[in-house]
């Protein structure tokens, strides 16, 4: 019987990384999820910086406005994933404003790709109702991450973007 329990326990323990991305569509979502399926196509009116080559990167897409509070604070960590991992994931900051109105914040600066879709495309595939919303898409297209990024319990973080590296990476 203690080996049983021992057994369970050591199973238990050594599914916890996996599950730490496999569970988390159990939490509370601002979006319809595509955790494990086909992105959406990235569909932007205008970039706003250049282009981003995507080929065979991870993709990180964070759908933000300049009125948005909780976004502006992202910007920063945001950017830092941008920096610390541009080897092997491009990040993109998609507005539905204007390019008048996000040209206009100053600050944060955003250090990394920016483009707008006023016509709302890929946020309104994705259902999103609540922003910051960010997803992660593997090379793939698989979208293996989603939802807002600072979620008591849910956190995006360097040790979940790592293990989704990990993971997911060819």
């Amino acid at each position: 019987m203690i080996a049983g329990a021992i057994l369970s326990l050591i199973l238990f323990l050594s599914a916890t990384p996996l599950m730490s991305q496999d569970i988390t569509p159990n939490k509370k979502m601002y979006a319809k999820s595509f955790y494990h399926q086909k992105a959406p196509e990235l569909e932007v009116e205008k970039w706003l910086s250049e282009e981003p080559d995507t080929k065979g990167k991870f993709v990180m897409i964070d759908f933000w406005a300049t009125w948005c509070g909780p976004c502006k604070r992202a910007i920063p960590e945001v950017n830092k994933w941008a920096a610390k991992y541009s080897d092997k994931m491009v990040v993109i900051g998609l507005s539905d404003e204007t390019e008048e109105k996000v040209l206009k914040m100053k600050s944060p600066v955003m250090e990394y790709y920016s483009a707008i879709d006023t016509k709302h495309r890929m946020k309104s595939t994705l259902q999103v109702s609540g922003i910051p919303h960010v997803i992660v898409i593997d090379p793939e297209g698989i979208v293996r991450w989603q939802g807002f990024p600072f979620l008591a319990g849910h956190e995006l973080t360097d040790a979940v973007l790592e293990e989704i590296f990990e993971k997911y990476g060819n």
